[in-house]
């Protein structure tokens, strides 16, 4: 009678989910905390691994949290059948990512950690931005610097209105950004 054989796996810990489940951490962390109390420790033990575990895939709680918002946001979805219609879907949508538990907190928090830290602006602009100035740039056919004013200007103005009233732009609000940005970019 032939035996059974269970699979083999390599040696070590399986992996599978660990990431998945650092990112619900550290978002909740965030959003229950703050970013400044969101330490590694905090969220190592909101996840239940060992801090050793978060740092073997990032070296810094910037670029967890970096790695978590790529994560979050996911590809940008630039829909519509002309450029005002994708311009205004992409701002509607980073508008929805940044209203989402925990998004909004982290993403202002990293970059203000950023301003003093020339290795986590690295890691945001080519781990974060390039790829959405990418994808924007070659949906609108518009050169670098216009489509960075872009998002500057989307950008900065929701992480202000979230860090001066601590709630998402409501979507009058998204609207009139809309209007606001869009004649920018015709």
């Amino acid at each position: 009678m032939a035996r059974a054989t269970t699979p083999t796996r390599s040696p070590g810990r399986p992996r599978s989910g660990v990431d998945a489940t650092v990112f619900a951490a550290t978002l909740s962390t965030v959003h229950e905390l703050g970013y400044g109390r969101a330490t590694v420790d905090r969220i190592a033990a909101t996840a239940g691994v060992a801090k050793t575990t978060v740092y073997r895939r990032w070296p810094s709680k910037g670029a967890l949290i970096t790695a978590c918002l790529v994560d979050a946001f996911g590809p940008v979805p630039l829909e519509g059948a002309d450029r005002e219609e994708v311009l205004s879907s992409a701002i509607r949508w980073i508008a929805a990512k940044i209203g989402e538990p925990g998004i909004g907190a982290a993403f202002a928090g990293v970059f203000t950690d950023a301003v003093a830290d020339p290795d986590l602006r690295r890691i945001l602009s080519t781990q974060l931005q390039d790829p959405y100035r990418l994808a924007l740039q070659d949906a609108l056919g518009e050169p670098e610097n216009r489509v960075l004013f872009f998002i500057d200007v989307v950008v900065g103005t929701l992480l202000h209105r979230m860090g001066m009233t601590g709630e998402p732009m409501v979507d009058e609000d998204v609207d009139a950004l809309v209007d606001l940005v869009l004649p920018v970019l015709r």
